[in-house]
């Protein structure tokens, strides 16, 4: 049996928690993590800036059966459309360490790790300049705060942000918990976003590198499945859950 990844700055959950992909239908969700709706929410010049929660859904039953095929009629919840919508239910995900293939942007006190293919188009990347240019800049106090929280913004873990001196990554710290993420500017619904170190597994009992935060696919599109790489956002996939965003924000301290 291979050893199991965990990527650097990563933790993982109580072994309670578990998330298993099954190969041709849902998601199995064990140990009733907290799951709700995550609003992507813009600032004032409509730039992605924070997350803010919606609607809650139980996770009472074990396991709880969330859709990927994107058809379901019970959304979150699977209810059988996987067996008779048009989707590709492969795993086609490489094996691989998030910094396998991982660029890298160097700054004067930030260096930060960039993996393209995790995108998830959540756009946090972008206010200010662009997270790449802020750590370019990170010899500033000002772009080095904002690079770092931009980074650590990003929920499928594409982009890192690390400290130079320390060589340490910067994260928020997550409670094992998933998120329906909405991102009501571009009029799409996007992934479950599984946050504090909740293995994802196979069938056949593999476990994928346990990550503080990644994105998998809901609309059943992606070509890098189970994870998400912002098909949604392309097709306009919507899950008509119709929550608001009323609750609790993303926290703003990071490290």
């Amino acid at each position: 049996m291979s050893k199991l990844k965990i990527e650097t700055g990563s933790s993982p959950a109580e072994e309670r928690f578990s998330i298993t992909v099954t190969e041709k239908g849902p998601f199995l969700v064990y140990g009733r993590p907290p799951l709700a709706e995550q609003f992507i929410m813009p600032n004032e010049q409509n730039e992605s800036w924070y997350f803010q929660e919606g609607r809650r859904f139980s996770t009472e039953a074990e396991p709880t059966a969330l859709c990927r095929c994107g058809a379901s009629k019970r959304k979150p919840y699977c209810d059988g459309s996987h067996e008779t919508a048009a989707w590709d239910p492969r795993l086609t995900a490489p094996d691989e360490s998030l910094l396998d293939k991982a660029e890298t942007v160097e700054g004067g006190t930030l260096t930060m790790t960039d993996n393209p293919k995790y995108c998830v188009f959540a756009r946090f990347c972008h206010p200010g300049g662009d997270a790449w240019t802020l750590t370019e800049r990170s010899a500033d106090p000002e772009a080095r705060q904002l690079a770092i929280r931009e980074a650590s913004m990003c929920p499928g873990g594409r982009l890192t942000a690390w400290d130079r001196k320390t060589g340490s990554p910067y994260e928020f710290r997550f409670a094992p918990s998933l998120g329906l993420i909405e991102d009501v500017t571009i009029g799409s619904s996007g992934g479950l976003w599984i946050r504090g170190g909740i293995p994802l597994r196979r069938e056949d009992g593999h476990t994928y590198e346990i990550r503080n935060r990644v994105v998998a696919c809901r609309c059943g599109q992606s070509a890098n499945k189970p994870y998400c790489d912002g098909t949604h956002a392309a097709i306009k996939w919507r899950d008509n859950l119709e929550g608001e965003p009323v609750g609790e924000t993303l926290p703003e301290e990071v490290y």
